[in-house]
């Protein structure tokens, strides 16, 4: 007999080779239904798979992301056998789940591919589903992998299989589709109900452009049609408030081919909404502690060598400035603390004079690849909220905490309530791509958890999402439609300090080394402003908004009213202007909703005769008349930040 520890913490004993399908079925049978495959001591596996030694199990169904996973990556098999089938002699690169579904990269020699292929596909994947076919897992040496495969005449499964070593190699096979994979799969293709193939691009094998580009097919799958009907109308609601389109229709932000790919223009609207975030934060940082610095655009190559970036990123990043002197070199900046390294450098440091705060709106330029650019969430020019506290081992604790208050702050002003802390690790296996000790890494990494708890955050943790320097804090956010961002980020550094060798005085008059926290609330602007366009619908809360109201006088002869209404309520600090055109107050109204311009104030004969306006709410309607003190009170009650 084995024992199993399921997740509530109980033990229950079974026969040795039991299945996880089989434990859920001694638990129930409508759990069994469900059932898609099983975390076994920490690894997912088949939950066909026999378990032959005590082992701790976690049954996963659709409910659980590892279980999403293996559904979508048994997806993306699925519509390989489809392709087999519809298109003999087509050829697989790899096939894996992502976050929204899966994608395959194929080979289709010289056949054209485009969206017009989409409906047979899905129409034989759900055919081949309904079959309900089994994915049988096999073990098969090397030699026989290469020989299936040189027989069936893929190139690019022989290349995967010659990094693999032999004993570790295994086969899934349903229907008539057989594919090299580590596994896990659900337990049959019946299990999906609905598909729906969204995009085709290209893709180069390997990501090596000297090599041949595939075609890369995307796709989405359901355990039931309705939850592909949800999916699909989240879709055609994220399209309507993708922060690309409500950046140009709300005049926030534009591009320009001759600026540069990556490179955002903020246009004045845009540019306001951006400084008032900066003035919220700067304020907020202010009260805690933080000093403003200012830092160059560039800087010295060998700031960067001392740093470890240009080690680590160099050869990827934007490439060195020369200069009229023989041998000089700078480089654009692609992170702000070395600069503040340098900062906190320029004058003799004392223990009683930490922690010291360094906080700068600093632009950075890293090269991202053409076609990851992506808006305003993937720019090769953003600005961070960048600040580094550097404080003495035994405070880093007490300021990490504080560090988690001032992002919470940010979150909850700006509405994002649902979200989870990342505890980003270094990866165990692969240590070669961090600098520092073990020790240091030891220290950073149970500062991080311990402050993460007794604040109570609702964390999960991820090894191998460290930088290299350090771990961190990942803010990870659900927006109005559930999608999860990357937002605010805290990092813990032992080692930047040593390459820079920062120094303070201790209580014992000797040398020591301070410790280093990297922090950004907001992360850059940039992608901040795109999460929050989408998140709001461009929706901004009356604080942020590049424009609170809006006058619509009815003719010309109530302008000069709506002109002294502007100027009351501009002296009171509150933005707006007056829509002077000569169009129906209807049109202006419907305008004005598109604008998404919070409250407009309607003047005619009656207003401007009783000295009031007439009130209308965007999304809401006629709010009534009101006086300008009435109407300013309104306003103050709802600007909370």
């Amino acid at each position: 007999m084995i024992n199993i520890t399921l997740p509530d913490g109980s033990v229950r004993q079974y026969e040795k080779g039991t299945s996880a399908h089989q434990i859920a079925l001694s638990i129930s049978e409508g759990l069994a239904r469900n059932v898609l495959a099983a975390e076994v001591n920490g690894e997912v596996w088949d939950s066909t798979r026999p378990i032959e030694a005590d082992s701790s199990v976690k049954l996963l169904t659709w409910n659980d992301a590892a279980g999403k996973s293996t559904f979508w990556h048994s997806s993306a098999h699925l519509m390989a056998e489809a392709l087999e089938a519809l298109y003999p002699g087509t050829k697989f690169g790899i096939g894996p789940a992502i976050e929204t579904g899966f994608y395959y990269d194929v080979d289709f020699g010289d056949r054209e591919f485009s969206s017009d292929d989409f409906k047979a596909i899905e129409t034989k994947m759900i055919e081949l589903a309904k079959q309900k076919e089994t994915f049988v897992r096999e073990s098969v040496s090397k030699a026989d992998a290469v020989k299936y495969f040189t027989q069936k005449g893929d190139e690019y499964k022989l290349d995967l299989i010659d990094g693999l070593e032999d004993g570790k190699i295994t086969f899934y096979t349903q229907g008539a589709f057989t594919d090299l994979c580590r596994g896990p799969h659900i337990p049959n293709t019946g299990f999906v109900k609905a598909v729906k193939l969204m995009n085709v691009a290209g893709a180069y094998w390997r990501g090596d452009e000297t090599k041949k580009q595939l075609t890369r097919i995307y796709g989405v799958t359901f355990p039931k049609a309705s939850e592909l009907s949800e999916y699909l109308l989240m879709i055609e609601e994220a399209k309507k408030r993708d922060h690309r389109k409500l950046g140009k229709e709300l005049e926030l932000f534009a591009f320009s081919e001759k600026v540069g790919m990556g490179l955002p223009l903020w246009l004045p609207k845009g540019t306001a909404l951006r400084e008032r975030l900066v003035n919220f934060l700067t304020k907020a940082q202010a009260k805690a502690g933080y000093e403003q610095v200012v830092t160059p655009h560039i800087g010295h190559k060998n700031l960067y060598v001392t740093s470890g970036h240009w080690e680590k990123y160099g050869k990827d990043s934007f490439q060195p400035i020369k200069t009229p002197q023989e041998g000089e070199e700078f480089f654009l900046k692609p992170m702000n603390c070395p600069h503040h390294c340098e900062i906190y450098k320029t004058k003799p440091r004392s223990y009683k004079d930490l922690p010291v705060r360094f906080a700068e709106f600093g632009t950075v330029y890293r090269y991202e690849q053409s076609g990851e650019l992506h808006g305003l969430t993937r720019v090769r020019g953003f600005t961070q909220d960048d600040a580094h506290l550097f404080c003495m081992p035994e405070q880093v604790k007490e300021e990490f905490k504080k560090v988690i208050d001032l992002v919470l702050y940010v979150f909850k002003s700006l509405g994002f309530e649902n979200y989870t802390a990342q505890v980003s690790l270094r990866d165990p296996e692969n240590k070669a791509k961090y600098i520092g000790s073990d020790e240091n890494w030891r220290l950073s990494e149970n500062a991080i958890i311990e402050a993460a708890a007794e604040k109570g955050l609702n964390t999960v943790v991820e090894y191998g999402e460290a930088a290299f320097y350090g771990p961190k804090l990942d803010f990870m956010v659900k927006d109005a439609l559930g999608r999860k961002w990357q937002l605010g980020t805290i990092q813990v550094d032992y080692n930047l300090p040593e390459r820079f060798e920062l120094e303070y005085t201790g209580s014992d008059n000797q040398k020591h080394r301070p410790v280093m926290i990297h922090r950004a609330p907001f992360g850059s602007l940039e992608r901040f402003i795109a999460v929050l366009i989408e998140h709001c619908a461009g929706n901004f809360p009356l604080w942020l908004s590049p424009e609170q109201f809006i006058i619509l006088p009815i003719s010309e002869k109530y302008e000069e009213y709506a002109k002294k209404v502007l100027d009351e309520l501009n002296n009171s600090d509150i933005r707006g202007l007056i829509d002077f055109r000569d169009e129906k107050i209807g049109r202006k109204i419907r305008d004005s909703e598109v604008k998404k311009i919070p409250y407009m104030l309607i003047i005619g004969d009656k207003e401007m005769a009783e000295g009031k306006v007439s009130v209308r709410k965007h999304g809401e309607g006629d709010l009534g008349e009101m006086t300008l003190e009435e109407f300013n009170n309104l306003l103050r009650k709802e600007i909370t930040v």
